[in-house]
Protein backbone atom coordinates (compact mmCIF):
# COMPACT_ATOMS: atom_id res chain seq x y z
CA UNK A 1 0.00 0.00 0.00
CA UNK A 2 1.74 3.27 -1.13
CA UNK A 3 2.13 5.83 1.11
CA UNK A 4 1.34 9.52 0.34
CA UNK A 5 3.24 12.18 1.15
CA UNK A 6 0.19 14.34 2.77
CA UNK A 7 0.30 14.56 6.58
CA UNK A 8 -2.96 14.35 8.83
CA UNK A 9 -4.66 17.46 8.96
CA UNK A 10 -2.69 18.91 11.75
CA UNK A 11 -6.52 20.42 13.33
CA UNK A 12 -7.81 16.96 13.70
CA UNK A 13 -4.41 16.00 15.93
CA UNK A 14 -4.98 19.01 17.75
CA UNK A 15 -8.27 18.01 19.17
CA UNK A 16 -8.29 16.45 22.58
CA UNK A 17 -7.83 12.40 21.02
CA UNK A 18 -5.74 10.66 23.57
CA UNK A 19 -6.94 12.86 26.72
CA UNK A 20 -10.72 11.78 25.67
CA UNK A 21 -9.49 8.30 24.57
CA UNK A 22 -7.65 7.46 28.61
CA UNK A 23 -11.18 8.82 30.26
CA UNK A 24 -13.46 6.56 28.16
CA UNK A 25 -11.31 3.32 28.23
CA UNK A 26 -10.22 3.66 32.22
CA UNK A 27 -14.17 4.20 33.44
CA UNK A 28 -14.90 1.28 30.65
CA UNK A 29 -12.09 -0.62 32.63
CA UNK A 30 -13.30 -0.05 35.74
CA UNK A 31 -16.57 -0.91 35.07
CA UNK A 32 -15.77 -4.32 34.15
CA UNK A 33 -15.50 -4.03 30.31
CA UNK A 34 -13.97 -7.03 28.71
CA UNK A 35 -13.07 -4.66 26.26
CA UNK A 36 -13.49 -1.54 25.34
CA UNK A 37 -12.34 0.64 22.24
CA UNK A 38 -12.56 4.49 21.67
CA UNK A 39 -13.10 5.85 18.44
CA UNK A 40 -13.24 9.70 17.20
CA UNK A 41 -14.39 10.97 13.93
CA UNK A 42 -14.17 14.14 11.75
CA UNK A 43 -15.74 13.12 8.26
CA UNK A 44 -16.09 16.14 5.77
CA UNK A 45 -18.34 15.72 3.03
CA UNK A 46 -18.94 17.98 -0.21
CA UNK A 47 -20.61 18.23 -3.72
CA UNK A 48 -21.11 20.73 -6.23
CA UNK A 49 -23.83 20.66 -8.69
CA UNK A 50 -24.05 22.07 -12.61
CA UNK A 51 -26.83 22.19 -14.68
CA UNK A 52 -25.88 23.32 -18.43
CA UNK A 53 -22.44 24.52 -16.97
CA UNK A 54 -23.93 26.46 -14.55
CA UNK A 55 -23.62 26.12 -10.27
CA UNK A 56 -26.93 24.34 -9.42
CA UNK A 57 -26.33 23.12 -6.04
CA UNK A 58 -23.58 22.72 -3.96
CA UNK A 59 -23.06 21.60 0.01
CA UNK A 60 -20.01 21.05 2.69
CA UNK A 61 -21.14 19.43 6.11
CA UNK A 62 -18.98 18.44 8.29
CA UNK A 63 -19.56 15.29 11.38
CA UNK A 64 -17.34 15.06 15.08
CA UNK A 65 -17.88 13.27 17.40
CA UNK A 66 -16.82 10.08 19.61
CA UNK A 67 -18.19 7.04 20.32
CA UNK A 68 -17.78 4.01 23.37
CA UNK A 69 -17.92 0.62 22.38
CA UNK A 70 -17.99 -2.33 24.74
CA UNK A 71 -18.58 -5.93 25.35
CA UNK A 72 -19.72 -6.36 29.13
CA UNK A 73 -21.45 -9.41 30.54
CA UNK A 74 -20.90 -11.32 26.88
CA UNK A 75 -23.44 -8.36 25.15
CA UNK A 76 -22.41 -5.49 23.73
CA UNK A 77 -22.85 -1.91 24.56
CA UNK A 78 -22.45 1.57 21.89
CA UNK A 79 -23.17 5.14 22.64
CA UNK A 80 -21.68 8.33 21.10
CA UNK A 81 -21.29 12.03 21.99
CA UNK A 82 -19.39 14.99 21.30
CA UNK A 83 -18.61 17.01 24.81
CA UNK A 84 -14.89 17.55 24.21
CA UNK A 85 -14.22 17.08 28.15
CA UNK A 86 -12.91 14.01 30.24
CA UNK A 87 -16.05 14.18 32.33
CA UNK A 88 -18.16 13.78 29.16
CA UNK A 89 -16.07 10.74 27.76
CA UNK A 90 -16.30 9.18 31.01
CA UNK A 91 -20.05 9.97 30.90
CA UNK A 92 -20.42 8.20 27.37
CA UNK A 93 -18.16 4.90 28.48
CA UNK A 94 -20.67 4.64 31.05
CA UNK A 95 -23.63 4.64 28.46
CA UNK A 96 -22.47 2.09 26.55
CA UNK A 97 -21.48 -0.30 29.93
CA UNK A 98 -25.22 0.54 31.50
CA UNK A 99 -26.78 -0.39 27.11
CA UNK A 100 -24.28 -3.65 27.55
CA UNK A 101 -25.91 -4.70 31.10
CA UNK A 102 -29.39 -4.09 29.77
CA UNK A 103 -28.70 -6.37 26.35
CA UNK A 104 -27.21 -8.95 28.72
CA UNK A 105 -30.25 -9.11 30.91
CA UNK A 106 -32.57 -9.31 27.59
CA UNK A 107 -30.72 -11.80 25.63
CA UNK A 108 -30.60 -13.90 29.62
CA UNK A 109 -34.38 -13.54 29.60
CA UNK A 110 -34.82 -14.79 26.64
CA UNK A 111 -32.93 -17.95 26.99
CA UNK A 112 -30.42 -17.38 24.04
CA UNK A 113 -26.70 -18.82 24.38
CA UNK A 114 -25.37 -15.67 22.30
CA UNK A 115 -22.30 -14.28 24.27
CA UNK A 116 -19.92 -11.77 22.15
CA UNK A 117 -16.40 -13.21 21.91
CA UNK A 118 -13.91 -11.10 19.93
CA UNK A 119 -11.23 -12.83 17.61
CA UNK A 120 -8.03 -12.38 18.74
CA UNK A 121 -5.99 -9.15 17.36
CA UNK A 122 -2.62 -8.07 18.53
CA UNK A 123 -1.79 -4.84 19.65
CA UNK A 124 -0.55 -3.17 17.05
CA UNK A 125 0.22 -0.14 19.27
CA UNK A 126 0.19 3.26 17.88
CA UNK A 127 0.21 3.91 14.11
CA UNK A 128 -0.46 6.58 12.03
CA UNK A 129 -1.77 6.53 7.92
CA UNK A 130 -2.32 8.41 4.84
CA UNK A 131 -4.38 7.41 1.93
CA UNK A 132 -2.36 7.77 -1.40
CA UNK A 133 -3.21 11.26 -2.88
CA UNK A 134 -1.48 14.33 -4.08
CA UNK A 135 -4.12 17.27 -4.03
CA UNK A 136 -6.51 17.10 -0.59
CA UNK A 137 -9.61 18.82 -2.97
CA UNK A 138 -10.56 20.76 -0.03
CA UNK A 139 -7.51 23.18 -0.25
CA UNK A 140 -8.37 23.89 -3.81
CA UNK A 141 -11.11 26.82 -4.25
CA UNK A 142 -14.21 26.10 -4.82
CA UNK A 143 -14.19 28.63 -7.88
CA UNK A 144 -11.13 26.54 -9.38
CA UNK A 145 -13.17 23.10 -8.95
CA UNK A 146 -16.34 24.62 -10.36
CA UNK A 147 -14.80 26.33 -13.08
CA UNK A 148 -13.31 23.10 -14.59
CA UNK A 149 -16.00 21.07 -14.28
CA UNK A 150 -18.13 24.27 -16.17
CA UNK A 151 -15.32 24.32 -18.59
CA UNK A 152 -15.94 20.43 -19.46
CA UNK A 153 -19.83 21.13 -19.31
CA UNK A 154 -19.31 24.00 -22.07
CA UNK A 155 -17.23 21.98 -24.00
CA UNK A 156 -20.12 19.17 -24.36
CA UNK A 157 -22.90 21.75 -25.05
CA UNK A 158 -20.89 22.89 -27.73
CA UNK A 159 -21.07 19.69 -29.41
CA UNK A 160 -23.77 18.57 -32.10
CA UNK A 161 -26.72 17.71 -30.68
CA UNK A 162 -25.94 17.70 -27.19
CA UNK A 163 -29.36 19.43 -25.42
CA UNK A 164 -28.17 19.65 -21.99
CA UNK A 165 -25.25 18.78 -19.69
CA UNK A 166 -25.36 17.62 -15.65
CA UNK A 167 -22.12 17.85 -13.60
CA UNK A 168 -21.49 16.75 -10.72
CA UNK A 169 -18.42 16.42 -8.28
CA UNK A 170 -18.64 14.70 -4.47
CA UNK A 171 -15.48 15.07 -2.11
CA UNK A 172 -15.01 13.71 1.22
CA UNK A 173 -12.01 14.07 3.65
CA UNK A 174 -12.55 11.02 6.49
CA UNK A 175 -10.22 11.58 9.52
CA UNK A 176 -10.40 8.30 12.37
CA UNK A 177 -8.61 8.21 15.67
CA UNK A 178 -9.16 4.50 17.39
CA UNK A 179 -7.75 3.43 20.44
CA UNK A 180 -8.91 0.00 22.79
CA UNK A 181 -7.93 -1.49 25.95
CA UNK A 182 -5.55 -4.21 24.01
CA UNK A 183 -3.47 -0.87 23.35
CA UNK A 184 -3.72 -0.73 19.53
CA UNK A 185 -3.93 3.40 18.95
CA UNK A 186 -4.73 4.45 15.22
CA UNK A 187 -5.04 7.52 13.12
CA UNK A 188 -6.23 7.26 10.08
CA UNK A 189 -6.74 10.19 6.98
CA UNK A 190 -8.64 9.10 4.01
CA UNK A 191 -9.20 11.05 0.64
CA UNK A 192 -11.54 10.28 -2.14
CA UNK A 193 -13.78 12.42 -4.82
CA UNK A 194 -16.53 11.01 -7.36
CA UNK A 195 -16.80 13.67 -10.74
CA UNK A 196 -19.14 12.81 -13.34
CA UNK A 197 -20.55 14.13 -16.38
CA UNK A 198 -24.05 13.30 -17.95
CA UNK A 199 -24.56 14.68 -21.81
CA UNK A 200 -28.29 14.79 -22.95
CA UNK A 201 -29.48 14.81 -26.20
CA UNK A 202 -33.05 15.41 -27.08
CA UNK A 203 -34.26 15.30 -30.93
CA UNK A 204 -36.94 17.21 -32.55
CA UNK A 205 -38.99 14.17 -32.89
CA UNK A 206 -39.12 14.05 -28.73
CA UNK A 207 -36.88 10.77 -28.63
CA UNK A 208 -33.92 11.13 -26.12
CA UNK A 209 -31.08 10.13 -23.99
CA UNK A 210 -28.20 10.15 -22.29
CA UNK A 211 -24.80 9.16 -21.81
CA UNK A 212 -22.43 9.93 -18.48
CA UNK A 213 -18.73 9.86 -18.14
CA UNK A 214 -17.26 5.89 -17.22
CA UNK A 215 -14.92 7.75 -14.85
CA UNK A 216 -15.26 5.47 -11.86
CA UNK A 217 -14.96 6.83 -8.00
CA UNK A 218 -11.51 6.99 -6.81
CA UNK A 219 -9.57 7.19 -3.42
CA UNK A 220 -7.04 10.07 -5.14
CA UNK A 221 -7.30 13.84 -4.79
CA UNK A 222 -7.96 16.36 -6.81
CA UNK A 223 -4.78 15.48 -9.35
CA UNK A 224 -7.88 12.82 -10.90
CA UNK A 225 -9.40 15.91 -12.57
CA UNK A 226 -5.78 16.98 -14.10
CA UNK A 227 -5.35 13.77 -15.77
CA UNK A 228 -3.87 11.47 -13.15
CA UNK A 229 -5.47 8.14 -13.15
CA UNK A 230 -7.96 9.10 -16.04
CA UNK A 231 -7.66 10.72 -19.55
CA UNK A 232 -10.75 12.86 -19.08
CA UNK A 233 -10.23 14.99 -22.33
CA UNK A 234 -10.54 12.07 -24.68
CA UNK A 235 -13.48 10.64 -23.15
CA UNK A 236 -15.36 14.01 -22.85
CA UNK A 237 -14.20 14.56 -26.48
CA UNK A 238 -15.94 11.27 -27.71
CA UNK A 239 -18.93 11.36 -25.23
CA UNK A 240 -21.10 13.50 -27.79
CA UNK A 241 -20.85 11.04 -30.92
CA UNK A 242 -21.01 8.36 -28.39
CA UNK A 243 -24.71 9.78 -27.48
CA UNK A 244 -25.74 10.55 -30.90
CA UNK A 245 -24.93 6.94 -32.09
CA UNK A 246 -26.48 5.36 -29.10
CA UNK A 247 -30.36 7.35 -30.22
CA UNK A 248 -30.01 6.00 -33.86
CA UNK A 249 -29.04 2.16 -32.38
CA UNK A 250 -31.68 -0.41 -33.10
CA UNK A 251 -33.31 -2.47 -30.51
CA UNK A 252 -31.49 -5.66 -29.49
CA UNK A 253 -33.43 -8.87 -30.03
CA UNK A 254 -33.86 -11.30 -27.60
CA UNK A 255 -31.82 -14.27 -27.18
CA UNK A 256 -28.90 -16.28 -26.11
CA UNK A 257 -25.79 -14.12 -26.90
CA UNK A 258 -21.82 -13.90 -26.01
CA UNK A 259 -20.92 -11.51 -23.73
CA UNK A 260 -17.85 -9.51 -23.56
CA UNK A 261 -17.88 -7.15 -20.37
CA UNK A 262 -15.88 -4.32 -20.30
CA UNK A 263 -14.56 -3.07 -16.54
CA UNK A 264 -16.76 -0.12 -16.49
CA UNK A 265 -19.73 -2.57 -16.41
CA UNK A 266 -18.87 -5.62 -14.77
CA UNK A 267 -17.34 -4.03 -11.02
CA UNK A 268 -21.25 -3.64 -10.28
CA UNK A 269 -22.03 -7.35 -11.16
CA UNK A 270 -19.50 -8.45 -8.92
CA UNK A 271 -20.61 -5.66 -6.31
CA UNK A 272 -23.92 -7.27 -6.26
CA UNK A 273 -23.56 -10.81 -7.24
CA UNK A 274 -20.02 -11.60 -5.26
CA UNK A 275 -19.47 -8.52 -3.16
CA UNK A 276 -22.82 -8.90 -0.89
CA UNK A 277 -23.04 -12.62 -1.36
CA UNK A 278 -19.84 -13.52 0.49
CA UNK A 279 -20.27 -11.20 3.52
CA UNK A 280 -20.33 -13.60 6.23
CA UNK A 281 -22.91 -11.58 8.75
CA UNK A 282 -25.38 -11.61 5.71
CA UNK A 283 -24.71 -15.29 5.06
CA UNK A 284 -25.21 -15.91 8.43
CA UNK A 285 -28.71 -14.27 8.39
CA UNK A 286 -27.99 -11.07 10.60
CA UNK A 287 -29.20 -8.80 7.51
CA UNK A 288 -32.33 -10.93 6.93
CA UNK A 289 -34.63 -8.44 7.71
CA UNK A 290 -33.30 -5.62 5.79
CA UNK A 291 -31.14 -6.27 2.84
CA UNK A 292 -31.32 -10.13 2.71
CA UNK A 293 -29.39 -13.62 3.09
CA UNK A 294 -27.25 -15.36 0.67
CA UNK A 295 -27.06 -18.27 -1.12
CA UNK A 296 -23.62 -18.67 -0.37
CA UNK A 297 -24.10 -20.17 3.02
CA UNK A 298 -21.18 -20.87 5.75
CA UNK A 299 -21.81 -24.83 5.30
CA UNK A 300 -20.90 -24.21 1.49
CA UNK A 301 -17.46 -22.88 2.14
CA UNK A 302 -14.54 -25.00 0.29
CA UNK A 303 -17.16 -26.85 -1.63
CA UNK A 304 -19.70 -24.06 -3.61
CA UNK A 305 -18.74 -23.96 -7.36
CA UNK A 306 -19.11 -20.03 -7.72
CA UNK A 307 -17.82 -20.14 -11.13
CA UNK A 308 -15.34 -21.18 -13.93
CA UNK A 309 -12.23 -21.82 -13.03
CA UNK A 310 -10.93 -18.67 -14.38
CA UNK A 311 -12.93 -17.50 -11.79
CA UNK A 312 -9.99 -15.72 -8.79
CA UNK A 313 -11.75 -12.64 -6.48
CA UNK A 314 -9.89 -10.95 -3.93
CA UNK A 315 -11.07 -9.05 -0.81
CA UNK A 316 -8.43 -6.58 -0.35
CA UNK A 317 -8.27 -3.50 2.40
CA UNK A 318 -5.04 -2.65 0.69
CA UNK A 319 -5.05 -1.73 -2.61
CA UNK A 320 -3.81 1.77 -3.44
CA UNK A 321 -6.52 4.13 -4.44
CA UNK A 322 -9.22 2.12 -3.21
CA UNK A 323 -12.75 3.54 -1.92
CA UNK A 324 -12.12 0.73 1.28
CA UNK A 325 -8.69 0.97 1.76
CA UNK A 326 -7.45 1.23 4.97
CA UNK A 327 -4.69 0.52 7.68
CA UNK A 328 -6.54 -0.42 10.24
CA UNK A 329 -10.20 -1.27 10.56
CA UNK A 330 -12.64 0.10 12.95
CA UNK A 331 -11.79 -2.68 15.50
CA UNK A 332 -8.54 -2.38 15.13
CA UNK A 333 -7.30 -4.82 13.07
CA UNK A 334 -5.01 -4.60 10.78
CA UNK A 335 -5.69 -4.26 6.79
CA UNK A 336 -4.64 -7.51 4.33
CA UNK A 337 -5.72 -8.97 0.92
CA UNK A 338 -6.71 -12.76 1.21
CA UNK A 339 -9.14 -14.93 -1.40
CA UNK A 340 -13.14 -15.05 -1.62
CA UNK A 341 -13.05 -17.28 -4.95
CA UNK A 342 -9.92 -19.71 -5.66
CA UNK A 343 -9.91 -21.28 -9.22
CA UNK A 344 -14.18 -20.63 -9.44
CA UNK A 345 -14.98 -22.47 -5.56
CA UNK A 346 -15.61 -20.47 -2.97
CA UNK A 347 -12.58 -20.52 -0.42
CA UNK A 348 -13.17 -17.00 2.33
CA UNK A 349 -15.64 -14.61 3.32
CA UNK A 350 -15.59 -11.11 5.09
CA UNK A 351 -15.73 -11.07 8.47
CA UNK A 352 -15.20 -8.65 11.45
CA UNK A 353 -14.02 -9.86 15.10
CA UNK A 354 -17.34 -11.26 16.14
CA UNK A 355 -18.19 -13.02 13.28
CA UNK A 356 -14.84 -14.86 12.43
CA UNK A 357 -14.27 -15.91 15.91
CA UNK A 358 -18.35 -16.93 15.88
CA UNK A 359 -17.08 -19.15 12.67
CA UNK A 360 -13.95 -20.60 14.04
CA UNK A 361 -12.35 -18.75 11.24
CA UNK A 362 -9.45 -17.09 13.05
CA UNK A 363 -8.41 -13.75 12.95
CA UNK A 364 -11.01 -11.20 11.39
CA UNK A 365 -9.84 -10.26 7.51
CA UNK A 366 -10.64 -6.74 8.88
CA UNK A 367 -13.98 -5.56 7.54
CA UNK A 368 -15.57 -3.59 10.46
CA UNK A 369 -16.30 -0.20 9.90
CA UNK A 370 -18.99 2.31 11.21
CA UNK A 371 -19.63 5.64 9.02
CA UNK A 372 -20.13 8.06 11.25
CA UNK A 373 -19.31 8.69 15.38
CA UNK A 374 -22.76 8.49 15.96
CA UNK A 375 -22.97 4.65 14.49
CA UNK A 376 -21.79 1.29 15.79
CA UNK A 377 -19.16 -0.59 13.38
CA UNK A 378 -20.50 -2.99 11.49
CA UNK A 379 -19.38 -5.85 9.13
CA UNK A 380 -18.63 -3.52 5.68
CA UNK A 381 -17.50 -4.95 2.37
CA UNK A 382 -13.95 -4.87 1.32
CA UNK A 383 -12.46 -4.17 -1.86
CA UNK A 384 -14.01 -6.89 -3.83
CA UNK A 385 -12.21 -7.42 -6.79
CA UNK A 386 -11.92 -10.16 -9.91
CA UNK A 387 -8.22 -10.77 -11.18
CA UNK A 388 -6.83 -10.68 -14.50
CA UNK A 389 -5.46 -13.22 -16.53
CA UNK A 390 -1.39 -12.69 -15.81
CA UNK A 391 -1.16 -13.47 -20.04
CA UNK A 392 -4.28 -12.31 -21.01
CA UNK A 393 -6.02 -11.13 -24.02
CA UNK A 394 -7.09 -7.09 -24.64
CA UNK A 395 -10.66 -6.22 -24.95
CA UNK A 396 -10.42 -6.62 -28.83
CA UNK A 397 -9.01 -10.01 -28.91
CA UNK A 398 -12.31 -11.19 -26.45
CA UNK A 399 -14.05 -9.60 -29.15
CA UNK A 400 -12.38 -11.21 -32.12
CA UNK A 401 -13.02 -14.29 -30.48
CA UNK A 402 -17.20 -14.10 -30.78
CA UNK A 403 -19.32 -14.48 -33.55
CA UNK A 404 -22.20 -13.32 -32.55
CA UNK A 405 -22.49 -11.53 -29.49
CA UNK A 406 -23.10 -8.43 -27.26
CA UNK A 407 -19.95 -5.89 -25.71
CA UNK A 408 -21.43 -4.23 -22.55
CA UNK A 409 -19.94 -0.90 -21.67
CA UNK A 410 -20.79 1.38 -18.58
CA UNK A 411 -22.66 0.43 -15.50
CA UNK A 412 -26.93 1.56 -15.07
CA UNK A 413 -29.89 -0.28 -13.28
CA UNK A 414 -29.76 -3.69 -12.24
CA UNK A 415 -31.89 -6.18 -9.62
CA UNK A 416 -31.17 -8.81 -7.58
CA UNK A 417 -32.61 -10.90 -5.27
CA UNK A 418 -32.44 -11.23 -1.48
CA UNK A 419 -30.33 -13.81 -2.01
CA UNK A 420 -27.67 -12.16 -3.98
CA UNK A 421 -28.78 -15.16 -6.54
CA UNK A 422 -31.25 -14.36 -9.34
CA UNK A 423 -30.07 -10.90 -11.21
CA UNK A 424 -30.11 -8.33 -14.46
CA UNK A 425 -28.13 -5.83 -15.22
CA UNK A 426 -28.43 -2.98 -18.02
CA UNK A 427 -25.16 -0.77 -18.91
CA UNK A 428 -24.65 3.28 -20.56
CA UNK A 429 -23.67 1.34 -24.13
CA UNK A 430 -23.94 -1.80 -26.19
CA UNK A 431 -22.51 -3.31 -29.59
CA UNK A 432 -23.35 -5.92 -31.50
CA UNK A 433 -20.79 -7.99 -32.40
CA UNK A 434 -20.41 -10.31 -35.67
CA UNK A 435 -17.31 -12.28 -36.24
CA UNK A 436 -14.99 -10.69 -34.31
CA UNK A 437 -15.94 -7.25 -34.83
CA UNK A 438 -18.02 -4.37 -33.38
CA UNK A 439 -20.61 -3.35 -36.04
CA UNK A 440 -22.62 -0.62 -34.15
CA UNK A 441 -24.45 0.38 -30.83
CA UNK A 442 -27.92 -1.69 -29.73
CA UNK A 443 -30.82 -0.02 -27.81
CA UNK A 444 -33.11 -1.98 -24.95
CA UNK A 445 -30.03 -4.56 -23.44
CA UNK A 446 -30.32 -5.86 -20.41
CA UNK A 447 -28.00 -9.21 -19.50
CA UNK A 448 -29.88 -12.20 -17.04
CA UNK A 449 -28.82 -15.05 -15.17
CA UNK A 450 -28.43 -16.60 -12.39
CA UNK A 451 -24.82 -16.10 -10.27
CA UNK A 452 -23.33 -19.07 -10.64
CA UNK A 453 -24.34 -19.39 -14.30
CA UNK A 454 -23.50 -16.16 -14.85
CA UNK A 455 -20.05 -16.88 -13.51
CA UNK A 456 -19.90 -20.52 -14.49
CA UNK A 457 -20.23 -18.89 -18.23
CA UNK A 458 -17.13 -17.17 -17.72
CA UNK A 459 -14.46 -18.07 -20.56
CA UNK A 460 -11.84 -15.78 -20.93
CA UNK A 461 -10.31 -13.35 -18.98
CA UNK A 462 -8.58 -9.69 -20.01
CA UNK A 463 -5.14 -9.65 -18.82
CA UNK A 464 -4.15 -6.76 -16.79
CA UNK A 465 -3.79 -4.17 -19.50
CA UNK A 466 -7.81 -4.04 -19.57
CA UNK A 467 -7.72 -3.98 -15.51
CA UNK A 468 -9.79 -1.36 -14.10
CA UNK A 469 -10.82 -0.40 -10.46
CA UNK A 470 -14.28 0.61 -10.49
CA UNK A 471 -16.57 1.30 -7.51
CA UNK A 472 -19.59 3.36 -5.74
CA UNK A 473 -19.58 6.05 -3.02
CA UNK A 474 -23.25 4.80 -1.93
CA UNK A 475 -23.35 1.19 -0.71
CA UNK A 476 -25.82 0.73 1.78
CA UNK A 477 -26.11 -1.79 4.79
CA UNK A 478 -27.24 -2.46 8.38
CA UNK A 479 -30.26 -0.55 10.40
CA UNK A 480 -30.10 2.20 11.03
CA UNK A 481 -29.08 2.37 7.53
CA UNK A 482 -25.23 2.56 7.05
CA UNK A 483 -23.08 3.80 3.78
CA UNK A 484 -20.13 3.15 3.03
CA UNK A 485 -17.61 3.50 -0.12
CA UNK A 486 -15.88 0.60 -1.51
CA UNK A 487 -14.11 -0.32 -5.25
CA UNK A 488 -14.39 -3.52 -7.38
CA UNK A 489 -11.60 -4.06 -9.74
CA UNK A 490 -11.58 -6.04 -12.58
CA UNK A 491 -10.49 -7.01 -16.51
CA UNK A 492 -12.65 -7.32 -19.20
CA UNK A 493 -14.31 -10.94 -19.52
CA UNK A 494 -15.62 -12.94 -22.15
CA UNK A 495 -19.10 -14.99 -21.15
CA UNK A 496 -20.28 -17.71 -23.22
CA UNK A 497 -24.21 -17.96 -23.85
CA UNK A 498 -25.66 -15.45 -21.44
CA UNK A 499 -29.74 -14.29 -21.93
CA UNK A 500 -30.36 -11.09 -23.16
CA UNK A 501 -33.62 -9.10 -22.83
CA UNK A 502 -35.44 -6.35 -24.49
CA UNK A 503 -36.11 -4.44 -21.93
CA UNK A 504 -38.86 -2.35 -23.90
CA UNK A 505 -40.70 -5.12 -24.31
CA UNK A 506 -40.13 -6.81 -21.21
CA UNK A 507 -41.99 -3.12 -19.56
CA UNK A 508 -44.90 -4.25 -22.29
Amino acid sequence: MAQTNAEIDPSFRALPLRTLADAALSRARSLGAAHADFRFERVRGAQWQLRDARLSGSADHTETGYAVRVVHDGAWGFASGAELSTDGAARVADEAVRMARLSAQVIGAAGHDDRVELAAEPSHGERSWVSSYELNPFEVPDTEKIGLMAQWSEGLLRAEGVSHVDAELLAVQENKFYADTAGTITTQQRVRLAPRLTAVAVTDSGSFDSLRTLAPPVGRGLEYLHGVGWDWEDELARLPELLAEKLRAPSVEPGAYDLVVDPSNLWLTIHESVGHATELDRALGYEAAYAGTSFATFDQLGTLRYGSELMHVTGDRTAEHGLATVAFDDEGVAARSWDLVREGTLVGFQTDRRIAELTGLGRSNGCAFADSPNHVPVQRMANVSLQPAPEGPTTEELIGDVRSGVYVVGDRSWSIDMQRYNFQFTGQRFYRIEHGRLVGQLRDVAYQATTTDFWGAMSALGGPQTYVLGGTFHCGKAQPAQVAAVSHGCPSALFRAVNILNTTREAG
